[in-house]
C-alpha cells in the first residue's frame, strides 16, 4: 500500500472511530445528526411555550428566532442568546434556509401559511400551530405541499399526541357505545373581546412592535390597542374566532375516532342583539360573541353523523344520564358522542374519555390497546419523525382535513351574518322559517367549492395585501 493512501485510509478511519453517538462517552452533548436545527417564527406568547417544549426534547438547536414584536419574544431570545434574531422572516428565510432542517411557525392564524409555505418548499419540515391556516384554501394548498415535498409535518394540536384520544378511538372502533350518529362539542371560548364594531381610530405604536409586518398579507389599517396582544383572534382578518382556536384541539375527537373527512353541509347560528331594526352584536369584521354550527358528515360507512359545535356559553343539551355535579366534558370545552348503546364524553384535547351513566365505568373492561402510544410530547413526537423517521400525530395530511371543517363552521358563521346584516329587516320579521341568517351551505370537499350560494366561495380562498400573495 503506497503510504499517501495509507495516511487516507487510517485517517478516515480514525474519524469514524472518533464520531460516535454521546451516550458511548457518557457525555451530555448532542452530536450534530443527533440534532434538528429550527428556524422559529413567532416565538413570543403561545410560540414561546412551543419553543421552549421543542428545546426540551435535547434534541433541537435554535438558527434564529423571528418575532414582529421585540417584547413578547423577549424570554425565547434571552433563553436562546446563541440563535439569530430577525422581525421580518424573509430575511430569515435568506440567510438561514440552508442552516435548517425545520420551520417552526405559531404566529396569528392570518400568516400561517405565508410564513411556512416558502420554507416547505425548500423541503424544510415544518410545525405550524393550530388551526393550521386561516382559510380553507391554503390547508388544502399546506397538505398539497407537504405531500409533494416528503417533509414530516406537525399541527400544533397537542391532544392528537395523548393517550386519550388513542383510547376513544379504540373504544369507539370496538363498538362500546355501538353506532355513533351525533357529536356535540363545546368550549368555553371566547375568553377575549367578540363583536367589536369597526375600529377607525389609531393608537401609538409599541416602539418594540413592526405593526406593518404583523399585518402581513391583511389590509392595512390603523395600529389600535384593541388587536393585541391575543385579542385578534376575535377579528376575521386575522383570527378564526372561538371555533377556529379550539376546533382543532375539540373536534379532532370525532373527526378522528370516526375518520371524518369534509362535511357536506354546514349550517350556523349567532348571537345578535336587535334594536331599532338594526343588529348591534353582530358585525361583519368581527366574530360572533357566541355562535351554533351544525355540520354534517358521512363516516367510513357513507352514513351520516351530526356534529354540533357551541362556543360563547351556549351548551349542548346535557345527557339526562348525568348526575348532580357531573358536566360533559371539563370547564374549557369537550366532546359528547351519542350512540346507538350509550354515550361517550372527553374533555377538551381529548382528554379522560368516559361512559355515562358514569356506573358504566365500574365495571368496564377497555379494548384491549392497538394503537400505538407517543412516548414523549407532541413536541418530541415532531422532532423524533424528523430524525428517526416514523409518523407524527397530526400530519398535515391528517391537519389539513381536520382544519377545513372547522373552517367550514365558520365559512358558516360569516354565511349568518352576512345574511342578517344585508337582508335582514327587524326582529318583527323573525321565525324559525324565514329568518334571513338560517342559510344551509351544500358544500363539495372535492371541489373545494360551495355548490348553492356562490357568494360565499370568495371566503373560501381570502385576499391578500399586494407582496403577501401565496
Amino acid at each position: 500500500m503506497k503510504r499517501r493512501s495509507f495516511i487516507q485510509k487510517s485517517a478516515a478511519a480514525s474519524a469514524a472511530f472518533t464520531i460516535v453517538p454521546s451516550y458511548v462517552l457518557g457525555k451530555t452533548h448532542v452530536p450534530p445528526s443527533d440534532t434538528l436545527y429550527i428556524g422559529a417564527v413567532g416565538v413570543g406568547g403561545r410560540g414561546e411555550g412551543v419553543v421552549r417544549e421543542l428545546y426540551e426534547t435535547g434534541r433541537v438547536k435554535f438558527v434564529a428566532l423571528c418575532d414582529v414584536d421585540d417584547l413578547r419574544a423577549k424570554n425565547s431570545y434571552e433563553a436562546h442568546p446563541e440563535a439569530k434574531r430577525y422581525r421580518d422572516f424573509r430575511q430569515m428565510y435568506d440567510r438561514h434556509i440552508n442552516d435548517m432542517d425545520a420551520v417552526m411557525v405559531a404566529t396569528p392564524d392570518h400568516t400561517h401559511a405565508t410564513i411556512a409555505l416558502p420554507f416547505m418548499r425548500e423541503k424544510k419540515h415544518a410545525y405550524v400551530e393550530k388551526p393550521l391556516t386561516h382559510n380553507i384554501n391554503e390547508a388544502r394548498l399546506m397538505a398539497d405541499v407537504a405531500a409533494q415535498m416528503g417533509i414530516v409535518t406537525q399541527m400544533g394540536n397537542q391532544g392528537s399526541s395523548s393517550d386519550g384520544i388513542r383510547s376513544a378511538q379504540e373504544w369507539i372502533e370496538a363498538g362500546v357505545i355501538g353506532k355513533v350518529n351525533r357529536v356535540d362539542c363545546w368550549t368555553n371560548r371566547p375568553v377575549w373581546p367578540q363583536g367589536f364594531k369597526h375600529i377607525t381610530t389609531a393608537d401609538p405604536i409599541p416602539d418594540t412592535l413592526d405593526w406593518d409586518l404583523w399585518l402581513g398579507p391583511a389590509a392595512m389599517r390603523p395600529y389600535n390597542k384593541n388587536y393585541l396582544p391575543f385579542k385578534w383572534r376575535g377579528f376575521w382578518d386575522f383570527g378564526t374566532g372561538a371555533l377556529g382556536d379550539m376546533g382543532c384541539h375539540i373536534m379532532e375527537t370525532p373527526f378522528k375516532t370516526l375518520g371524518l373527512k369534509f362535511p357536506y353541509e354546514a349550517e350556523a347560528s349567532c348571537t345578535t342583539i336587535w334594536s331599532n331594526d338594526f343588529v348591534e352584536a353582530n358585525y361583519p369584521e368581527a366574530c360572533p360573541p357566541s355562535s351554533i354550527v351544525r355540520l354534517k358528515f358521512k363516516d367510513k360507512q357513507q352514513q351520516d353523523i351530526s356534529l354540533n359545535w357551541y362556543d360563547g356559553g351556549i351548551m349542548p343539551d346535557l345527557p339526562p344520564v348525568l348526575k348532580d355535579g357531573e358536566i360533559p366534558g371539563d370547564v374549557s370545552g369537550g366532546s359528547i358522542f351519542h350512540g346507538t348503546d350509550g354515550i361517550m364524553v372527553t374533555d377538551t384535547y381529548s382528554r379522560n374519555p368516559r361512559l355515562l351513566p358514569s356506573e358504566r365505568m365500574l365495571d368496564f373492561v377497555p379494548p384491549e390497546e392497538r394503537l400505538t402510544r407517543v412516548k414523549t410530547s407532541h413536541a418530541g413526537n415532531f422532532v423524533a419523525a424528523c430524525l428517526d423517521g416514523g409518523e407524527t400525530s397530526s400530519p398535515f395530511s391528517y391537519a389539513g382535513p381536520l382544519t377545513e371543517a372547522v373552517l367550514m363552521g365558520n365559512l358558516a358563521i360569516k354565511g349568518f351574518q352576512y345574511k342578517v346584516l344585508k337582508e335582514g329587516k327587524g326582529p318583527n320579521d323573525w321565525s324559525p322559517y324565514n329568518y334571513p341568517g338560517r342559510k344551509t351551505i351544500l358544500w363539495n370537499g372535492d371541489d373545494m367549492r360551495v355548490t348553492n350560494w356562490d357568494y360565499a366561495n370568495k371566503w373560501v380562498k381570502g385576499t391578500y395585501r399586494e407582496g403577501w400573495i401565496l
